[in-house]
């Protein structure tokens, strides 16, 4: 077993002992342990310490979230770590390599359960897969907190809240403002148009939600200026979409997941769109395949001219996108904000308090409002 460990300094001890997940490569894991007994929320406002307990560091929050080293569970895990050091608790934050290693992310949930901490906060890649360790956290009274996606159809009463951006309705957001930028070209064509949705895969729940809140709401927007939509590619997003099955309408919705959750295959279905002569937009599902189709169009040059980028999410090359004009714009979540609510959450379950779900929200940003203070807070590098 290879083990991945960054110690975290917040105060004057020193915290050196992640898990990394069994019989795999090195993965990404880190703990941090309790500076302080209060702090500044993400609201800029004064957490009390937890418990007494919590204060003394005798508090361990455990999170295993989808993946550790992009900019997107980095920002996550600050926010994790913010919480962590004004609740006077002991933070460990572990994700696989891949999100698409539903195994390693299984590992490492079996690991939190062993380690028998206070709450764990999940992220997961496939409940079905993480059932049996879910069950055994439930049996230990080990109350579990979703992020991100959080845990869909988990065992009843497994799950005490989630953290987490309602995806569906941030597909919807971006569809909203998607198609003030499509409709006269789409009003004006002589023939079909198409219009590219890229999703990473097609079992996590914030990207097919995602997917479908984008897809069925520009449906039911062009539907209503009286043109017809049809949706076609990849079987789940067509099954579970409201649109029309086919690729014969006034508006084809051309959906693209790649047999495996890699960048150069992401590219790939990014080009394959972008090289369609009657594609006139393109949405992006989140920071890979947003990277993807900006990738993808480095030797075409459409985007911008005759194709219009959408994205979800940030990093630096969507924001550097937007502020050139290769994309119109981008819905980003609050990842900080993600990684704050769940351990301030994972803190009051373990204390036997009742919590409810919290949506972390989403914003719409372009290269006129992206500078704005309440969107470049939620903007990571």
């Amino acid at each position: 077993m290879k083990r991945n460990v960054l110690g975290i300094l917040l105060s004057t001890a020193m915290i050196a002992t992640a898990l990394a997940g069994c019989g795999s490569k090195a993965t990404g894991s880190t703990s941090a342990a309790p500076e302080a007994t209060e702090a500044k929320t993400s609201e800029g406002t004064q957490a009390p310490a937890a418990t007494e307990a919590a204060s003394n560091g005798d508090m361990t929050v455990y999170l295993v979230a989808k993946g550790f080293q992009s900019q997107y569970w980095q920002a996550v895990y600050k926010g994790a770590q913010n919480a962590a050091k004004g609740l006077g608790v002991r933070l460990e934050f572990q994700g696989p390599d891949s999100e698409s290693d539903i195994a390693q992310q299984v590992q490492m949930l079996n690991n939190a359960v062993q380690m028998q901490p206070n709450a764990i906060g999940l992220a997961a890649l496939d409940v079905s897969a993480l059932n049996d360790s879910i069950k055994e956290a439930q049996d230990a009274k080990i109350p579990i907190i979703g992020f991100d996606s959080g845990v869909p159809d988990a065992p009843a009463g497994s799950v005490a809240a989630n953290a987490a951006t309602d995806n569906y309705k941030a597909g919807e957001v971006a569809a909203e403002n998607t198609y003030p930028l499509v409709k006269d070209i789409i009003a004006k064509a002589s023939g079909s148009v198409r219009i590219g949705v890229l999703n990473q895969d097609a079992t996590s729940e914030s990207i097919i939600s995602r997917g479908l809140g984008f897809i069925n709401k520009i449906t039911e927007l062009i539907e209503a200026d009286g043109k017809s939509v049809c949706v076609t590619g990849n079987e789940k997003f067509v099954s579970d979409a409201k649109a029309d099955k086919g690729d014969s309408a006034d508006v084809i919705l051309d959906v693209a997941v790649p047999a495996k959750v890699e960048a150069s295959l992401m590219t790939t279905d990014a080009q394959t769109i972008l090289n369609k002569d009657d594609t006139i937009c393109i949405f992006a599902s989140n920071q890979k395949t947003g990277e993807g189709l900006i990738t993808g169009d480095e030797n075409l040059g459409r985007l911008g001219k005759e194709v219009i980028g959408v994205a979800f999410d940030s990093g630096t090359m969507i924001k550097e996108a937007i502020k050139d004009g290769r994309l119109a714009g981008a819905v980003t979540q609050a990842p900080v904000e993600i990684g704050y609510q769940t351990v301030e959450l994972a803190v009051k379950a373990a204390r036997g308090e009742a919590v409810t779900d919290v949506d972390t929200g989403c914003k719409w940003y372009t290269v006129d409002n992206m500078d704005n203070e309440e969107i470049i807070q939620n903007l990571y590098d």
